[in-house]
């Protein structure tokens, strides 16, 4: 393992290539991604993320020897999951498997118990249930919480951007998640808007995205049973200095509560790191 990513940041950022806005082609993406698990920063990168509409072209894209970890987000819903996973060869590793089980405003329960239902019958990958951040929220990572406790593969994920105002929650609905999350011991994911490390507006739509340093210096204080209040004033820190420096005691030790993120962009994280001095490749 490459000394020149340190450990808070070891496995941060999913390849999201294929996802908006990058949107790339699916051969393209697979290129792109053999590019980044021979790079200097190769333990920051995480699986390639295919659509289960995608899977089964993935084994045409690759080399009769080659082989490649993949997470599976499910854009068919949970009934298309198993059929899809079906269709991938053994050259093709799926690490986790992560779907909406329910659309904002429904009850999460029953497209949770479903998921549940088909962790049980499938190889031991983890199942990463994204949960809307609204009705039933409370209820649905208490079910999580159980079912690991019993020994189910599974964990959540959350929606921090979109194409709406209401899909990017505010500093203080995300801090009081992500302390629900410590607390039941829940691992989670999170997914859109996390484009640059610093909380910031964008210049085209107006919608303030969250940064994804920010959230890791939320999750750092978290860890260390900060109340609601003081990780939500880090996520909505605009200035780099505190984030920087909450981020830079807590380099030398694993990542707590949150296992990553998905980026269509590998090269813009990279490069927000290497600005902040956090991250110091072989190019720098």
């Amino acid at each position: 393992m490459s000394t020149q990513v340190p450990p808070l940041l070891r496995g941060l950022i999913d390849d999201a290539a294929v996802f908006p806005p990058g949107s790339a082609p699916l051969p393209d993406a697979v290129v792109a991604h053999r590019g980044h698990r021979t790079a200097w920063y190769a333990d920051m990168v995480g699986p390639l993320l295919v659509p289960a509409s995608m899977l089964r072209s993935l084994p045409t894209l690759l080399g009769a020897d080659e082989r490649i970890s993949i997470g599976v987000i499910g854009d068919t819903g949970l009934a298309g999951l198993a059929e899809a996973i079906a269709a991938v060869d053994e050259r093709v590793d799926i690490r986790q498997v992560e779907v909406a089980v329910a659309k904002r405003r429904e009850d999460p329960q029953p497209g949770l118990d479903y998921l549940l239902g088909r962790l049980a019958g499938w190889p031991r990958f983890i199942g990463y249930a994204e949960v809307p951040l609204s009705v039933g929220l409370h209820e649905a990572l208490a079910t999580i919480a159980s079912a690991r406790a019993a020994g189910a593969p599974i964990a959540a994920k959350f929606r921090t951007g979109g194409l709406a105002a209401e899909l990017f929650p505010t500093p203080i609905e995300l801090a009081a998640v992500i302390c629900a999350c410590r607390d039941l011991d829940v691992p989670f994911k999170l997914t859109a808007g996390l484009h640059h490390a610093i909380r910031r507006a964008d210049p085209e739509t107006g919608f303030v995205h969250h940064g994804f340093l920010g959230i890791l210096a939320g999750v750092l204080a978290a860890a260390e049973d900060a109340e609601v209040s003081d990780v939500a004033e880090l996520l909505a820190a605009t200035d780099p200095l505190p984030v920087v420096e909450t981020v830079r005691h807590g380099l030398d030790r694993p990542r707590p509560l949150w296992v990553g993120y998905g980026s269509c962009s590998i090269d813009e994280p990279l490069a927000d790191l290497a600005d902040l001095r956090l991250l110091h490749g072989a190019a720098a």
